[in-house]
């Protein structure tokens, strides 16, 4: 097993995932001053090299794909997600791996800024079934293809504060994530998703879709993971709050 360091270009090799992070303290104390908690890096070194171990070597953007279908996220769609976030979703991140979409809906604390993949794994699959966090998967050919959280702005514990002078937060469906897989990427995946979200919206008490593009992504797919701008405006988005990082753009349904 192994894992990068996030601050520099050193890469730490292993047996096992606990080897590793013994190595990452070492690394992180012989080359860096940093202040986050120990336990915390520790979790960043599992979460790393334990990614590399199930995440898949499908990388490649696939030339065609058949037509795509948008589902809801029910009870019976859970283990759908979990094998997209589990292998196939972050193949060739393995950085962003262990995310599981929890952060918005469930910031991690001072004291613990990484949490251990499988807790977040965890954490989300009960959510997903209670209702708790809403979202839609894309399948090609019977594969999954893609995810988007979906879910009342009501139900982030970040973005229901948004806009405090606004519409009540039940009122809201926020776009907060997309992760489409690296064969699917750059097909109309993410589009797709997105108009099964608006198109459902008044079905679920909705009367806005919010979403949160940044203003300069990140090179490579994986900086759109809000969702490019240019994929709002043509549906008609409206700014709304520009800030530092992103914008807030909001579509009014009739």
């Amino acid at each position: 097993m192994q894992s990068g360091c996030f601050a520099c270009d050193v890469v730490l090799e292993a047996d096992d995932s606990e080897t590793v992070a013994d190595l990452f303290i070492a690394h992180a104390a012989e080359a860096h001053e940093w202040d986050y908690p120990e336990e915390a890096l520790r979790n960043y070194a599992r979460n790393y090299s334990e990614a590399n171990a199930r995440v898949s070597e499908q990388t490649e953007r696939l030339e065609s794909i058949g037509g795509i279908t948008v589902e809801r996220v029910t009870e019976q769609r859970v283990d759908d997600w979990l094998h997209l976030f589990d292998h196939t979703g972050f193949a060739g991140n393995p950085d962003w791996a262990s995310c599981y979409c929890r952060e918005q809906h469930e910031p991690p604390s001072d004291d613990m800024p990484e949490r251990l993949w499988s807790d977040n794994r965890a954490a989300m699959a009960e959510r997903l079934r209670k209702g708790a966090t809403e979202g839609y998967l894309a399948y090609v050919d019977g594969e999954v293809a893609g995810w988007v959280n979906a879910s009342k702005t009501s139900d982030y514990a970040v973005l229901k504060l948004l806009d405090p002078e606004g519409p009540e937060p039940e009122a809201i469906v926020g776009v907060s994530c997309f992760v489409i897989a690296p064969p699917y990427r750059r097909h109309g995946v993410a589009a797709a998703l997105l108009d099964r979200v608006i198109a459902d919206a008044p079905s679920r008490g909705a009367s806005w879709v919010e979403a949160y593009p940044h203003n300069e992504p990140e090179n490579g797919d994986g900086g759109h993971f809000r969702g490019p701008r240019l994929m709002y405006d043509a549906r008609g988005f409206e700014p709304l709050k520009e800030r530092d990082n992103d914008t807030v753009v909001r579509l009014p349904l009739a």
